[in-house]
């Protein structure tokens, strides 16, 4: 056999012995990315395991509650969550980080007792032209209105104390929102707040410390058991609470009418109001695991 040959040959199936290689190591890396914690675990599915200090992965979700912004109130009937994970630093503070596609708080909409009619009543305006206007675009058969609570910061600005929430004492967890009032005729950017005027919403198990006219509150650390054969801690059942926050005007509301529906809405709503007029009641279950548990569950 020609030695030349022979040497072609083998080189042949040295490369072929590469690619193949190379396609499995290719194979197994994106395995590997596609891993998803199993079982009890799953919840943890969208936590940042990626990020190379995480401590551990966190899955909350408010399952009951109220808003009560103004003079208006918002049953919370479906389930808000909250998800990413946090870093430790040597002192024990706690980072928190973003869930890893982004959907750190879950936009979830929740109905709007009175819907549009609630919250806008044309006959208030006292221009005639205006007023029929406001008639035509707003007085329709599309009167259901949502409100969305929305991050209004990076996930990096939201504040976890889970000593405070066991505890009862403190502020437990801290976040930045705005919310999204939905319709039809309302237009995409009606909003109570914005990312430069945030609701802060600093929510306690503990009982809180409101300015008048609002009276204290109190809110529960819930009952602490475990899950995922002792991996996963589960508060449930606990209250977070708030009721000395301010809430700000709406911006954006009714598109080209802004300048017209803003101020009907803000009356309606009685806001801008005030710290000691608004409450915030967050009911649910929150569930945390150390990032490496979750890891041995893909």
């Amino acid at each position: 056999m020609d030695g030349n040959f022979v040497r072609l040959s083998s080189r042949r199936s040295l490369a072929m012995i590469v690619a193949i290689v190379t396609s499995l190591a290719v194979l197994a890396a994106a395995s590997s990315a596609l891993a998803t914690p199993k079982g009890e675990y799953a919840v943890f599915s969208d936590c940042p395991l990626s990020h190379a200090e995480l401590a551990a992965c966190v899955f909350a979700q408010t399952e009951s509650g109220k808003f009560i912004v103004g003079k208006k109130t918002v049953p919370i009937e479906k389930t808000i969550t909250l998800q990413g994970g946090f870093t430790e630093n040597e002192s024990g503070e706690l980072a928190f980080v973003g869930a890893a596609d982004g959907n750190t708080l879950s936009k979830t909409p929740q109905n709007v007792p009175g819907g549009l009619a609630g919250l806008i009543n044309c006959k208030e305006i006292s221009n005639f032209i205006e007023r029929i206007a406001c008639e035509l675009v707003f007085e329709n058969k599309l009167t259901g209105v949502s409100a969305t609570t929305e991050l209004a910061a990076p996930a990096s600005s939201i504040g976890l104390n889970e000593l405070n929430l066991l505890n009862e004492e403190g502020t437990a967890l801290s976040l930045p929102v705005k919310v999204h009032l939905e319709n039809p005729f309302l237009g995409s950017s009606c909003y109570i707040g914005s990312n430069s005027a945030p609701i802060i919403l600093e929510l306690t198990t503990g009982t809180t410390s409101p300015p008048l006219p609002n009276k204290p509150i109190k809110g529960s650390a819930g009952t602490i058991g475990f899950a995922g054969e002792g991996g996963i801690l589960v508060v449930s059942n606990n209250s977070l609470v708030n009721n000395s926050f301010a809430a700000p005007g709406t911006n954006g509301c009714g598109g080209i009418f802004s300048s017209i529906i803003d101020p009907l809405v803000n009356a309606s709503l009685g806001i801008p109001s005030a710290a000691g007029t608004n409450t915030a009641v967050l009911n649910g279950t929150l569930k945390q695991s150390a990032t490496e548990t979750v890891k041995e569950h893909e």
